[in-house]
Parts: structure tokens; sequence; C-alpha cells
């Protein structure tokens, strides 16, 4: 007798569909950790190297050491976002809470709309990051969109002016300074140095500046 229990379909790179279907097959497979759909394309990553988790984690344990000190954010790993008519899964994000008057949203399960800052990691996605993902980012109006392209050991730090990006020059002290989040400050060098605590100076300095104490002022009264 034939089992009444349908087996769910796969998502494979190469798919077309909307994000109401996307998102529908990708619950059904709980066991599906990575996948998403970019302007209307299935895209399904290979594991990640070696490589990829450990740039990606001092990305994440510098941002979360800034949230920790400005009190109103929210930062998150791989997580789905419904994004225009897409659903990607940001190597890293942070953002401005709704409440405290944050461009991004919730619907269902999953954040909506933009954060104001999103990092990728390109060891083997770059084509994807800085094509496909880039324009979705720019479109649906990501503040900074920062990639740590591996091979060429290069950051690039992009800015949304007048709804396109501006790659941004880095200064002469070798240290990225953010316009959306003041006071979060990445020195480049100590980065690709895997020198933590160069890093975590440089980061400290931002969080020392009026600049950045003034934006606590105004996340707390929003």
């Amino acid at each position: 007798m034939p089992s009444s229990v349908s087996t769910p379909e796969e998502l494979v790179t190469g798919q077309r569909m909307d994000v109401e279907e996307f998102l529908s097959r990708c619950e059904k497979l709980p066991e599906l950790e990575r996948a998403e759909l970019i302007e209307g394309v299935v895209y399904v990553p290979s594991p990640l190297s070696l490589e990829h988790a450990s740039y990606d984690f001092q990305i994440n344990g510098w941002l979360a050491h800034y949230k920790l000190a400005t009190p109103g954010l929210q930062g998150g790993s791989a997580g789905t976002w419904r994004m225009l008519d897409s659903a990607p899964q940001p190597d890293t994000y942070l953002r401005i809470l709704p409440a405290r008057g944050g461009q991004s949203g919730q619907k269902g399960p999953y954040a909506a709309g933009a954060p104001e800052l999103v990092v990728e990691v390109c060891v083997t996605s770059a084509k994807l990051d800085l094509g496909p993902k880039l324009r979705l980012y720019q479109k649906a109006g990501v503040q900074e969109y920062i990639t740590v392209e591996v091979p060429e050991k290069r950051i690039v730090w992009r800015v949304l002016e007048a709804g396109a990006y501006v790659a941004q020059e880095l200064p002469a002290d070798g240290i990225f300074r953010s316009r959306i989040f003041p006071g979060l400050w990445l020195d480049v060098a100590a980065y690709w140095a895997d020198d933590d605590a160069k890093m975590q100076a440089a980061l400290d300095a931002g969080l020392a500046t009026e600049e950045h104490q003034r934006f606590v002022a105004r996340l707390k009264l929003a």
C-alpha cells in the first residue's frame, strides 16, 4: 500500500520561484540550514570552509562588542530576511531595533525589510555577493554594505548615497568608520593579521567618542 506521506521537494541552486513558495519549502526542510532566494533565483551554498568561518567569527565578535556598548541594536548571523521579493541570509547584520527608530521590522518568524548594516564574507560566494546580492541590498535600502573579499585580502565598505552604493576610501590611518553607527571603527590591517588586541583598541577608541555617546542618547530617547 503506497504511503500517504509526501516527501518535501528539495531546493536546488538555479530554481526559480517566488518568496512565498521558497519560504514554504524551506519550512518543510528543517535540516536545510542555508538557502537563499535572490531576485527569484534559489541559491544553496556549499558547506562553509574553515577560512570563511574564521573570518566571519572575527566580524561577529567585532559587531557583538559594539552592540554591547550600544543599547537598542540587534545583530545576527545567517538569519533569513524577507527583503523585497527575496529571502537572503546575510553572513552578519546589525540593525537598529524598530522601537528605537530602525528601518526594518518583522513578518512572521522572519526579519523584514533591510537592516542598516550587512557584512558578507566572500570566499567562494563573491559572484553572488558582488552581483545579485549587492543589487538587492542596494535596492532594499541597506545603508552600509561591507564585503570581506578573502582571496584579495580586501575589505570594501559601501555607503548608500542617493540610492546607490559608494565605496569608501580607506583613511590614512587604516581605520574604517561607520556613518550609520557612530563609533563602529574597524582597523583593517589588524583584521587581516588576526590581531584581536589591535582591533579591540580601535573599536574602543570609537566607543569613547562623543559621537557614539550622542548616538546612544538618541537611541534611548527613541
